[in-house]
């Protein structure tokens, strides 16, 4: 996949109900509901498929856009990790 790399299957996936995945099924359905109103057509009665795929997709958007960024911070993580033990002398513990 080139959205993730294959090492970015190691990680539990984050649940399906999640902050980007919220924000981005309503911004998908804002964005139908948006269309009819340019359109003049009625806001909410018009285009309820429409309405449910924009959603839709946002929901999922938002779902892969939160699992990238969780592998992108575990991998910030693995490496900062990985540098603090390679160099405990830059990292000793505060002494009296």
């Amino acid at each position: 996949m080139l959205f993730l790399p294959d090492e970015a299957r190691s990680l539990p996936p984050p649940p399906l109900v999640n902050k980007g995945s919220v924000w981005l099924g309503l911004t998908g359905w804002l964005a139908a509901l948006l269309d009819n109103g340019f359109a003049q057509r009625p806001v909410l009665r018009a285009g309820v498929h429409r309405q449910i795929l924009f959603a839709t997709v946002g929901w999922f958007a938002g779902y892969f856009l939160v699992k990238r960024a969780e592998y992108v911070h575990a991998k910030l993580d693995r490496e900062l990790l990985d540098y603090v033990r390679r160099h405990p002398e830059d990292f000793k513990e505060a002494g009296w």
